[in-house]
């Protein structure tokens, strides 16, 4: 990893459409030497796919909710069964393991409150031995990003 490939990465990061020969440009390489390291980056598993962001808004999916839960169960088993009824719930869009006092924490995107209702009901429903999930309304997004840090590698 040398500075052609952070750049090629910082690029990538801001927009994955760019042509080679714009990101070549961009990056102070020629075509070819630029697509090869394109190539071997996604090889070596530094770029792992490329996708288009959406805006949430235009999706109707104007309400962001935090859910924080604590569980008193932290078997292997219980944990496999919470990773597979959680990860098919579409409105779930990360789901966090965390230290501390809160076992997971969610961000759920959903257009209103009686949706994200219909949400809270189906995790309690599949999920056994929750001791507390709450919930927190996000009023202001302030940063949201994709694109990493590349300063420590």
């Amino acid at each position: 990893m040398d500075d052609f490939d952070k750049k090629i990465l910082k690029c990538l990061q801001e927009d994955a459409t760019i042509s080679t020969s714009a990101l070549s440009e961009k990056v102070g390489l020629s075509t070819t030497p630029c697509w090869r390291r394109v190539q071997i980056l996604e090889e070596k598993g530094f770029i792992e796919k490329r996708v288009a962001i959406v805006n949430k808004k235009k999706l109707n999916l104007s309400l962001t909710v935090i859910v924080n839960i604590k569980t008193s169960q932290h078997s292997k088993d219980w944990l496999d069964c919470f990773k597979k009824s959680i990860v098919h719930i579409p409105e779930v869009a990360e789901v966090l393991r965390l230290s501390g006092e809160t076992d997971y924490s969610l961000k759920i995107l959903v257009p209103n409150i009686e949706e994200y209702d219909r949400v809270y009901q189906e995790i309690i429903s599949k999920i056994d031995d929750l001791y507390d999930v709450s919930s927190s309304f996000v009023m202001e997004e302030i940063k949201s990003t994709t694109k990493l840090p590349l300063n420590y590698i």
